[in-house]
């Protein structure tokens, strides 16, 4: 099959987003399927290059993934011509998906990761206006009109009910975890290395974004620390410039705190070499708002670390092995998650597994019933 992929980001842009398209893409590819993406070319990349079997063609947007809704037509128009099927998601690169596919009849599928309607004042940093600009413009994506809704979890299918979607259309497919890569057999305790070889550690990894509700986390520290005095917190943070407003105010809120020797704010890490820190924590703590899946709980599941992880959206469904769910938004909450964790009261069950094999071939079987 010739399939067109169009993504607002792809590889190397780093997110749970552009890993699960990773995996799809060069998975597919892996399988004898021509793949080619069309997304926004950023900065220090090439406007076409094949990776690991992938055809990547990028737009110049003038450093704007907004523009690229508009810009990215004439290219997605042309590969489209040849292709059998398109694939999109949410947000910029819905419309010239949807669009392109009814001026030339074919098939178009739309993965939504999360549905923020009713939430973009809640788990954003926007102003009200800005806020409801983007929720206006979420609306208008669901009204148009794709074949297939592809949610990768059943709360956000649940979500996608709430708005209206036909649930004829909608199919779940989880997101898919590359066990081979957070194998834990493969990797190092790192904590002597790092220092921390006398403390008990608990991790975060990912975006300091509202959503990610790293400040509750930052907020729970002095209360961990009541109880476990040798413990430290080790925030693996992305320093993106388009976080930096929401990065100072977790710097500001540590010193506020006055918490400076119970936190180590880490450099993001390369993907390979994340393994070795999940695996030198004695904890991972997911504090989110809310998630479309949750990759960073099912890696450190995968990794047969303990999880204190949010109980909302699609974090109950994602996590297993050891692991407590807590209130969002709580920091006493999240502490007490921690400090059970150290205390060994845990649940304990059966790994859940996300094999990549099967979410590869459910999209697959998708494409190939589509066609009929």
């Amino acid at each position: 099959m010739n399939i067109l992929f169009i993504l607002e980001n792809y590889y190397p842009h780093l997110g749970g987003v552009e890993v699960l398209f990773r995996n799809l893409c060069e998975g597919l590819a892996d399988l004898g399927h021509n793949i080619s993406i069309v997304t926004h070319r950023i900065k220090g990349t090439k406007e076409f290059e094949i990776i690991n079997k992938v055809n990547v063609y990028r737009v110049n947007c003038m450093h704007s993934r907004y523009f690229f809704t508009f810009l990215a037509i004439p290219k997605v128009f042309k590969l489209a011509k040849e292709c059998d099927m398109i694939h999109t998601t949410t947000f910029n690169g819905a419309f010239p998906a949807w669009f392109v596919s009814k001026l030339l009849r074919k098939k178009c599928i739309i993965n939504i990761n999360e549905v923020w309607v009713g939430r973009w004042t809640k788990i954003t940093e926007m102003n009200w206006l800005n806020a409801k600009i983007h929720e206006i413009l979420e609306k208008m994506i669901y009204l148009l009109n794709f074949d297939r809704y592809v949610a990768i979890s059943k709360a956000t299918q649940k979500q996608l009910l709430d708005i209206g979607v036909d649930k004829n259309k909608i199919d779940v497919i989880y997101c898919g975890v590359d066990y081979k890569h957070w194998n834990p057999k493969l990797y190092k305790n790192i904590k002597k290395k790092l220092g921390l070889e006398d403390n008990f550690v608990y991790l975060f990894s990912g975006r300091p974004g509202v959503s990610k509700g790293l400040e509750y986390l930052i907020k729970a520290v002095p209360l961990i620390s009541s109880k476990i005095p040798n413990s430290k917190l080790l925030a693996i943070v992305s320093k993106d410039k388009a976080y930096k407003k929401r990065l100072d105010h977790i710097l500001r809120l540590i010193k506020q705190l006055k918490i400076e020797d119970k936190v180590i704010i880490h450099d993001p890490v390369q993907y390979k070499e994340l393994p070795n820190y999940i695996k030198s924590a004695d904890c991972v703590v997911v504090p989110s708002l809310a998630e479309g899946f949750g990759f960073a709980a099912a890696e450190a599941c995968a990794m047969n670390i303990p999880v204190v992880a949010s109980d909302t959206t699609s974090l109950p469904e994602v996590v297993s092995g050891k692991y407590v769910l807590v209130k969002p938004k709580d920091e006493k909450s999240i502490a007490e998650g921690v400090i059970d964790i150290f205390n060994g009261k845990y649940n304990k069950t059966k790994l859940r597994l996300f094999k990549k094999e099967d979410f590869i071939k459910k999209h697959l079987d998708l494409y190939k019933n589509m066609l009929r």
